[in-house]
């Protein structure tokens, strides 16, 4: 009888000794899965704020209204809400107001970095892209930058580089209007040239070039062609 006792007492401690852990181990799983939505929380919280505080900066930079720069401001609004409506709303207010407003102090077509935009990203507009693995590394962010040339196209624009800045689309952008901008006065104002070198980099363009005996690949055909679609549109209405 006492043996008995003992087994049962065994056998008790025992079930309270897995309830313990099972309990335990359920509040793991639970902290875990509230951390992490917690984490992506904070990641929506702060992109919002990031284009909160890009837009009020912009504001409070703009100069007193007038006639002309009313007129401007209309027209740079019309743009970016083409480009919202056909991107069918992935790409944001915000980024087409400074995509519009970038483009334009470099006199580049905005419709044509939009295209570029879309083709680099497979038409997602995804800022925390990671491209395919080359021999080069991967390429990353909206503007698809691989390590070993953004850092000297963030100087070129006057910005701080780090790695995780790629995936800031505001960073990714301008980066990607001072490069284009950098190609086209490099080749002359010749847009298949700057186009192509910003798919297969300076030294990929002369072999495209040496192979072919042009530059008109077809990266550089289609983003010209569809931009120049989003133009004409534009200049109708």
């Amino acid at each position: 009888m006492q043996k008995k006792h003992i087994w049962q007492s065994v056998i008790a401690v025992l079930a309270i000794a897995v309830t313990v852990v099972a309990v335990d181990q359920w509040n793991a799983r639970t902290h875990n899965k509230l951390s992490s939505e917690n984490e992506e929380l904070q990641a929506e919280i702060d992109q919002l704020q990031s284009e909160n505080e890009y837009v009020t900066t912009k504001l409070n930079e703009e100069p007193a209204f007038n006639a002309d720069n009313v007129k401007e401001w209309k027209e740079m609004d019309k743009k970016a809400e083409k480009i919202v409506e056909e991107s069918e709303g992935k790409f944001k207010k915000s980024w087409a107001l400074f995509l519009v407003k970038e483009s334009k102090a470099k006199e580049i077509d905005p419709f044509l970095v939009y295209e570029l935009l879309k083709v680099e990203t497979g038409n997602t507009f995804d800022p925390e892209l990671v491209g395919p693995e080359t021999k080069y590394g991967h390429a990353y962010g909206m503007s698809q930058f691989m390590t070993n040339t953004a850092p000297w196209i963030a100087d070129m624009a006057n910005l701080e580089y780090k790695k995780e800045k790629l995936f800031d689309p505001y960073y990714s952008m301008k980066l990607s209007v001072t490069y284009l901008d950098f190609l086209h006065q490099e080749y002359e104002g010749n847009w298949d040239k700057a186009l192509t070198a910003y798919h297969r980099g300076m030294g990929g363009l002369n072999q495209y070039m040496d192979n072919n005996g042009h530059a008109k690949s077809w990266y550089a055909v289609e983003i010209q062609s569809k931009a120049q679609n989003h133009t004409t549109v534009a200049v109708a209405n």
